[in-house]
């Protein structure tokens, strides 16, 4: 492997609900099989990524890596992954959200995830960076407050406006909440510090420590759709796997005063998405990157490689207008979405990024649902 075995790779997990945390779970079993996974130097995500990278950080202990390939990544990640997309968690959070005084929506999606997947466990209690097989987690929410991202790591949290904090009692399950309360269903998550544990903020605020001390949070796809920031300077392989919503043109927007301001939300965060994949795609194609991307809405017949798993067509065409809401999604969509982003990450890993020889990938990770 050489020089390139040397080469920091990053990885980028979007948001999009679970139709995101499956799409995303089919990339990582494509970047497993290529002996990639245990390679990888960082690891960001937003909204459903921050669900599949969660359950990704909770279990990395148990993975079992030889050459970079962990031979057990469909018991330990794939199957409860699967098994959580199998119940739907938004109705019945966003009711009780506004049903108990005193509680947000976002602190009972918390629950939910510390519920059903995390327990208690603290971001600190996560593997270390520090080891090498080990990457950096980043959550990413966005700060309702300053309007920067807020990044939950294993060691730190930080804000660019608050600077950073070590010495902090985060929940793993809190974490995900907050990078996934898209609003207004889930947001907000809030996050209560002490504000002398923090340093090195980028200006001497005259509230800083109020700021500090009780944090309101919101998805973070709401200021990276990405999670890209944290990857740029720091890595030097950039890949990123996006299911987001492709941006849908409404015949007849809502008029009303109040009522627009969903369709406002959704263009501006829409049109700062758009800006940066085409300005990343550009420095790809310029070669001032290297890397690589794939999304839910790309077709896959414009790699031009006679060896990818799929043409497109009605089907995997179809993929692009799943919900992407937190619930229940059915066998085939499952399997379906999984292929997916196993097909299009097996394509962009060969004839983008170049980090995987031109053989094809062997065949489907979820086989009684191919794409044909």
């Amino acid at each position: 492997m050489g020089s390139e075995g040397k080469l920091k790779i990053g990885l980028a997990l979007s948001g999009g609900g679970f139709r995101a945390t499956l799409f995303g779970l089919g990339s990582l079993w494509r970047l497993n099989e290529a002996g990639l996974l245990g390679r990888l130097s960082r690891i960001t995500s937003v909204s459903g990524g921050s669900i599949l990278a969660g359950i990704l950080a909770h279990r990395w202990r148990e993975l079992s890596f030889e050459d970079g390939r962990a031979s057990n990544l469909e018991q330990v990640v794939a199957r409860p992954v699967r098994e959580f997309c199998r119940h739907t968690i938004d109705i019945g959070t966003a009711l009780m959200g506004h049903l108990v005084p005193f509680m947000t929506t976002g602190e009972f999606l918390s629950k939910r995830y510390a519920k059903d997947l995390f327990g208690e466990t603290l971001l600190r209690a996560l593997p270390s960076p520090k080891q090498d097989t080990v990457p950096d987690f980043i959550f990413y929410a966005t700060n309702m407050q300053t309007g920067r991202s807020f990044r939950f790591h294993q060691d730190y949290i930080a804000d660019y406006s608050l600077g950073i904090s070590s010495s902090t009692q985060v929940s793993l399950a809190h974490a995900v909440a907050a990078s996934s309360a898209f609003p207004p269903i889930f947001s907000p998550v809030i996050l209560k510090t002490e504000p002398n544990a923090w340093e090195k903020p980028s200006r001497d605020l005259p509230n800083l420590d109020r700021l500090r001390g009780r944090i309101v949070l919101a998805d973070g796809g709401i200021y990276d759709n990405m999670g890209l920031e944290a990857l740029l300077g720091n890595v030097d392989i950039i890949l990123v796997s996006d299911a987001g919503a492709p941006f849908k043109i409404d015949e007849s927007p809502f008029e009303d005063d109040l009522l627009q301001l969903g369709r406002v939300r959704d263009i501006l965060i829409d049109q700062t998405r758009a800006l940066r994949k085409r300005w990343l795609i550009a420095d790809f194609i310029a070669k001032r990157r290297r890397g690589a991307y794939w999304g839910i809405a790309t077709n896959i017949d414009d790699y031009d490689d006679p060896n990818a798993l799929v043409n497109d067509n009605a089907l995997t065409a179809a993929l692009e207008k799943i919900p992407t809401r937190l619930s229940r999604f059915t066998e085939s969509d499952q399997g379906q979405l999984i292929n997916w982003g196993y097909a299009l990450a097996d394509v962009a890993l060969r004839t983008r990024a170049r980090l995987i020889e031109s053989a094809p990938a062997a065949g489907w990770p979820v086989p009684e649902w191919p794409l044909q």
